[in-house]
């Protein structure tokens, strides 16, 4: 997936994109936006160009125009309407320039690569307390998708229990710092404001799947699992960034909560 990933948020083919450097490609894409914008080419309330002509004009694929187009929302430059596009909210004054922070995606890349090691990791020394635990975790968080407003308490307290089950402090340390990135860095924030908004939520089957390689003490099938469950989580994040695609996401995400509902879990 990492391999995958890497190639999506790459250049489309053909001619280069723009020149690589230290930047990310996305921040390199941020950047001419926003000289465009400094140069008085779109004027306030004006729509920017669709996600999709943007990728083909800087031969780069859509999900680096989503993560360039959420930097500068998160800077008040843009504003992003799901399901209609990006707005120029104000222009760059004098002395502003592009500043940015760990995004969503970045996140979970991050979290894809190491907490899939520390599940396996973890498959090997957690104990039956920690796995009653985790399988009453994975009931909570069935119960908070069913409530109206939005919580990840039961998941956080799940992928934590993961990683202090590991018996390494420093991982233990890492996954909660990551975790705490989902506030504290805005664009992170900003991208899982965006996933609320498309009613996206925790997917109750990965997490019981996990919690089942966990207590077959299956290293392998642990790591499997979760990176399985943060590959969909990137998926999803897409999703929720996806112009076209938010309504028909809202409107699925509905219709299985409901089907959950009358079955009496997810």
């Amino acid at each position: 997936m990492a391999t995958a990933r890497a190639t999506q948020l790459g250049g489309n083919g053909g001619s280069r994109g723009p020149e690589r450097g230290t930047d990310r490609l996305y921040q390199r894409i941020a950047r001419l936006v926003f000289d465009e914008l400094a140069r008085g080419k779109y004027a306030v309330g004006d729509r920017l160009p669709a996600e999709r002509d943007l990728a083909e004009e800087h031969n780069v694929s859509r999900p680096v125009v989503r993560e360039a187009m959420i930097a500068l929302e998160v800077q008040g430059l843009v504003e992003v309407r799901l399901g209609a596009g990006a707005y120029v909210r104000r222009l760059p004054q004098s002395g502003d320039s592009p500043a940015f922070n760990v995004t969503g995606f970045e996140l979970t890349e991050a979290r894809l690569l190491f907490e899939g090691e520390a599940a396996a990791l973890a498959a090997t020394q957690i104990t039956d307390e920690e796995l009653d635990r985790l399988d009453a975790l994975v009931d909570r968080i069935a119960a908070e998708n069913a409530q109206p407003s939005f919580s990840d308490a039961a998941d956080r307290d799940f992928h934590l229990l993961i990683a202090a089950a590991t018996r390494n402090a420093l991982i233990a340390r890492t996954i909660e710092y990551y975790w705490d990135l989902r506030s504290s860095s805005p664009e992170c924030a900003l991208l899982h404001r965006h996933a609320r908004d498309a009613d996206m939520r925790p997917v109750v089957d990965h997490h019981r799947t996990i919690a089942a390689a966990l207590r077959a003490h299956d290293p392998a099938a642990a790591r499997a699992a979760m990176r399985s469950h943060l590959s969909h989580v990137l998926d999803d994040f897409l999703v929720a960034s996806e112009e076209e695609a938010v309504a028909r996401a809202r409107e699925g995400v509905a219709t299985n909560r409901e089907r959950a509902r009358r079955s009496g879990g997810l």
